[in-house]
């Protein structure tokens, strides 16, 4: 399952241009966008901002199916996840997988069949807003990064997550060559983010975005592994998002829902690891290759075709 270091899900606002400036190299990896497109993709990029740009408390549910053709038969989860986001503005979050299960084979009928392995939770993290804290179910261990003071407050943007609920379209632009390609379900735009950032691309190649036509609301996510090619490498990760719950919480009620989803303290018998968040690394020293449009998806794939 391909998994998102923590400091990469989270990047914060404060930095992000001079980052984006250190380490976007290399070229554009599709052809440059004609006119009609690009003014077209402004206006969804509008859409989906103003849609978006008001969210001060987030709530849903996920769902993960990780592919792996080498893992499993095509069309077939190797792993399925189920588990919650919650989102306060400007810098508090989490992310934890509730229920992991793994394709073990297939029954007498043919159906597939997924179940839970020993030792294996999912990841578990949170943004606190002054520490970054990532828990380890299976060592029970909990690493905890204190936020250097020029990085606390700041609006926090956990990719590919990030723009999915609470899109910056400039900020998105700025870290993400992107465009819209054709969706294969009506009344759904699909946009396609490849990143710019060495940090980002190193965890996966591009992610497509589905969004209902009628709300802007995003409905699904398609993650690439960063050596995605659909024969040599067909391994990607498919989240739709369920239950979702915006601006439930009214401020006189927000540190009661920080607090039902933030813990205190970890666990007192788990192993604390302590560290400073650093800073981000330099420009990687070998530029990046325009992808072969073998390896590219031609049309985003169908976030309903799930089996399993």
């Amino acid at each position: 399952m391909m998994r998102l270091a923590l400091a990469t899900w989270l990047i914060f606002v404060g930095s992000t241009a001079a980052m984006a400036q250190q380490n976007q190299v290399g070229q554009q990896p599709f052809p440059a966008l004609s006119v009609d497109a690009q003014t077209q993709l402004q206006q969804v990029l509008q859409k989906w901002e103003q849609q978006s740009q008001s969210m001060k408390t987030l709530e849903c549910r996920f769902m993960r199916w990780h592919y792996d053709n080498f893992a499993a038969p095509q069309n077939v989860p190797a792993s399925k996840a189920e588990g919650i986001i919650k989102y306060a503005s400007p810098d508090k979050g989490l992310f934890r997988t509730e229920q992991l299960v793994f394709f073990t084979g297939k029954d007498t009928a043919g159906a597939p069949v997924f179940k839970p392995q020993p030792n294996q939770f999912g990841e578990y993290w949170i943004c606190n807003g002054t520490q970054l804290i990532e828990f380890d179910r299976s060592k029970q261990e909990c690493t905890i990064q204190d936020l250097p003071e020029n990085m606390r407050g700041k609006n926090i943007v956990n990719g590919p997550l990030p723009f999915v609920f609470n899109l910056d379209a400039k900020q998105v632009q700025e870290r993400y060559w992107v465009r819209q390609v054709a969706s294969p379900n009506p009344g759904i735009i699909v946009v396609e983010a490849w990143p710019k950032l060495q940090e980002l691309r190193a965890q996966y190649k591009l992610v497509q975005i589905a969004l209902e036509e009628a709300t802007y609301q995003p409905h699904a996510l398609l993650m690439y592994a960063p050596n995605f090619h659909p024969q040599n490498a067909p391994k990607w990760d498919h989240y739709e998002f369920k239950d979702i719950k915006r601006n439930a919480v009214t401020a006189a009620f927000q540190q009661k829902f920080l607090g039902n989803f933030i813990p205190s303290a970890p666990p007192k018998n788990w192993k604390i690891i302590r560290a400073r968040l650093g800073q981000q690394s330099a420009p990687p020293n070998q530029q990046q290759q325009a992808v072969p449009q073998q390896a590219v998806p031609q049309q985003a794939q169908n976030p309903n075709r799930v089996q399993g």
